[in-house]
C-alpha cells in the first residue's frame, strides 16, 4: 500500500527536524535530565514540524532506552506509539472534537495510571478550536496534573488561546523553514525514492512551499508523478508558477506601457488552462522584492540567485518607490476582488494591469502620489534647464532645444587654484546617492564607497573614489548625467555638468590636506 512521502518520512528523532533546532534542542536537553514540563504549547505556520515534535516528545518521555535526548525507536513503547497501539498516547482533533463533553471525559481519565506506559500523553491539535466552556474545564487539570500526565497543545493561531491556558504551558514558537533546509531535505528523499530532482526545481519547490516541510515534500511527490526530471520549467509547468524572468518582462511591459504584452500573458493563462491568482500571487510577490531591493539595496532579505538579483535590479531601476507602493496596493486589492468574485478574474486582471501602467487611470491617493512624485523629478531638472535621463536617452542622436544639448565625452576640465583651496564635504550626499539608486541602483552601489567634496574656489563638486574601476565606471557621460541629475533633485547648488569631477585616490579623502590637488 502506498504511504504519502511526508508520512514515509516524518523525523522519529529530534535531530531529523528541519530548522527547528532552537526547540529540538531544549526539548533534548530537558528529556535528557528528566526536566520534561506537565504541559507544552507548538505554535507556528503549517507543515513546520509541531505534530512531529509532539510525536517524538511522546516516545522520548516513554522510551526505555533513550539516546541522548532521543528516543530509541527499537524497545516496545517506541514501537507501539509508532504503530497506533499505545492506548497511552492519545492525539485528538480539536477541530472536530470542541464541546466541553469530551473535555470532561478527558479530565476524568487523566486519573487513572497508564496502562503499559510510563506518562499518559495527550496531544491535541488545532487547539485553538476549542470551545471557551473546553479551556475552562481544563484549566485545573492544566495547572495541577497528575505526574504521569503530559499535555501538548499544536496550533497555527495562537492568538486564539486563551491567557489562561498559555500561562501554564511552556510555549514554543515554530519558525517557517528556510529554503535552504528545505531544498536539502528534497533532495535527501529524492535520493531515497529515486526521484530525479534537480538543486533548480527543489529550490522552486521549496520557495512555493513557503516554509513548509510537509506542502514540500507533497509538492515533489505531484512533479515526480511525471517521471520526468524534476527541473524548474517542470515545476512552473505543473504547479502553475511563473517563472522569474516572465515576471520581469511583465514589469517591464508595465514600464514601458506595453498593454498588448500584457494582454498576451493573461491570454496566455486563460488559455492553459492555469490559474489567474497565481499569476497574481508570484506578481505581488515581485513586487515585494523590488521594494525591499529599492528600500534596502540589498539581496539579504531576498531569496534569490544571483542571476535573479542582477535581473531584479534592472526592472526596479524603472520604478520610484511611489510607483511601486501604488502597484503593490492594485495588486492586493485586485486578489482580494478575484478571491471575492471568481467568474471575472480575467476582467479584473486586465484592468488591474492597465491601471498600474498609467497612473492617471486611477484618482486613488497612491496614484496621485506617483503621478506628483515623477512631476517633482521633472521639474527639479528642468528648472536647472536639464534634460531628463530617459527624454536625453531618447534624443540621443537628435539635439534638443534645451540647454545641456552639448555632448558630456569631451567636457571641460576645470582646474582648481593651487592655492588657498578650501574643500567642503557635501553635507546631503547620502541623500543624493538614494535619488541615484532611483534610477540607476548599479551607480548607487559605486557612489557608497565615495565621498563628495566641494571646492569654493572653482566651483568644482569632486566624487573621490577609493577603487579605481569605480572611478572609470563614474566617468561614462551615461552615470555622470544620472549622478548630475540626482544633484539637481537634492537642491545641490550645481548648474553644469563641467563642475562635477570624478577622481580616484587610493586612500579615501577625509581631509583638505588629501585633496589638494582638486
Amino acid at each position: 500500500m502506498h504511504q504519502a512521502l511526508y508520512r514515509k518520512y516524518r523525523p522519529s528523532v529530534f535531530d531529523d527536524v528541519s530548522g527547528q533546532e532552537h526547540i529540538t534542542s531544549i526539548l533534548r536537553y530537558e528529556a535528557l535530565h528528566g526536566s520534561v514540563s506537565h504541559a507544552y504549547l507548538f505554535a507556528g505556520s503549517r507543515g513546520t514540524g509541531k505534530t512531529t515534535c509532539a510525536k517524538i516528545l511522546a516516545k522520548v518521555v516513554n522510551c526505555l532506552n533513550p539516546i541522548d535526548g532521543n528516543p530509541c525507536n527499537k524497545c516496545e513503547n517506541c514501537l507501539a506509539i509508532d504503530s497506533g497501539n499505545a492506548t497511552d498516547v492519545v492525539e485528538m482533533d480539536a477541530a472536530t472534537n470542541t464541546g466541553v463533553d469530551y473535555i470532561r471525559d478527558l479530565r476524568e481519565s487523566i486519573m487513572y495510571t497508564p496502562a503499559m506506559l510510563k506518562k499518559r500523553v495527550y496531544i491535541i491539535d488545532e487547539a485553538h478550536m476549542l470551545s471557551d466552556s473546553a479551556f475552562n474545564a481544563l484549566l485545573k487539570s492544566i495547572e495541577e496534573p497528575p505526574e504521569h500526565v503530559l499535555y501538548i497543545f499544536a496550533t497555527t493561531e495562537p492568538h486564539k488561546i486563551p491567557a489562561t491556558i498559555i500561562s501554564r504551558c511552556q510555549r514554543f514558537e515554530f519558525r517557517r523553514i528556510s529554503i535552504g533546509d528545505l531544498s536539502k531535505r528534497l533532495m535527501y528523499i529524492a535520493g531515497k525514492e529515486g526521484i530525479d530532482l534537480c538543486e533548480e526545481g527543489a529550490a522552486l519547490i521549496a520557495k512555493t512551499a513557503q516554509g513548509g516541510m510537509r506542502d514540500a515534500i507533497s509538492l515533489m511527490e505531484l512533479c515526480a508523478g511525471s517521471h520526468k526530471t524534476i527541473d524548474g520549467e517542470l515545476v512552473n509547468e505543473i504547479l502553475g508558477t511563473s517563472p522569474y524572468e516572465k515576471m520581469c518582462d511583465v514589469a517591464s511591459a508595465i514600464a514601458e506601457k506595453n498593454y498588448a504584452a500584457l494582454f498576451k500573458v493573461i491570454n496566455d493563462i486563460v488559455v492553459s488552462s492555469k490559474d489567474i491568482l497565481v499569476f497574481f500571487s508570484d506578481l505581488t510577490s515581485f513586487y515585494r522584492d523590488m521594494t525591499v531591493q529599492k528600500s534596502s539595496g540589498s539581496s539579504d532579505y531576498l531569496d534569490l540567485a544571483p542571476q535573479e538579483y542582477k535581473l531584479l535590479c534592472d526592472v526596479t531601476s524603472r520604478f520610484d518607490m511611489a510607483t511601486l507602493l501604488y502597484h503593490s496596493r492594485l495588486l492586493d486589492e485586485a486578489y482580494s476582488n478575484m478571491m471575492r468574485n471568481p467568474t471575472n478574474k480575467r476582467l479584473t486582471a486586465e484592468l488591474t494591469l492597465m491601471k498600474m501602467c498609467d497612473s492617471k487611470l486611477s484618482t486613488s491617493t497612491d496614484a496621485l502620489l506617483s503621478r506628483i512624485t515623477a512631476l517633482e523629478n521633472k521639474i527639479a531638472l528642468l528648472s536647472k534647464g536639464v534634460v531628463p535621463v530617459e527624454t536625453a536617452t531618447k534624443s540621443e542622436e537628435k539635439p534638443s532645444s534645451v540647454q545641456e544639448t552639448k555632448p558630456v565625452v569631451e567636457e571641460k576640465k576645470v582646474e582648481a587654484p593651487v592655492t588657498q583651496t578650501k574643500l567642503v564635504a557635501l553635507n546631503n550626499w547620502n541623500e543624493v546617492i538614494s535619488k541615484v539608486g532611483e534610477s540607476d541602483p548599479a551607480v548607487e552601489s559605486f557612489l557608497k564607497s565615495c565621498k563628495c567634496f566641494y571646492n569654493e574656489a572653482n566651483k568644482v563638486y569632486s566624487v573621490v573614489s577609493a577603487h579605481k574601476m569605480m572611478a572609470t565606471m563614474l566617468e561614462s557621460p551615461k552615470n555622470k548625467k544620472v549622478l548630475f541629475n540626482a544633484m539637481v533633485c537634492c537642491d545641490v547648488d550645481i548648474e553644469s555638468i563641467d563642475q562635477l569631477k570624478i577622481s580616484f585616490q587610493e586612500k579615501k579623502a577625509q581631509t583638505n590636506s588629501d585633496l589638494d590637488e582638486f
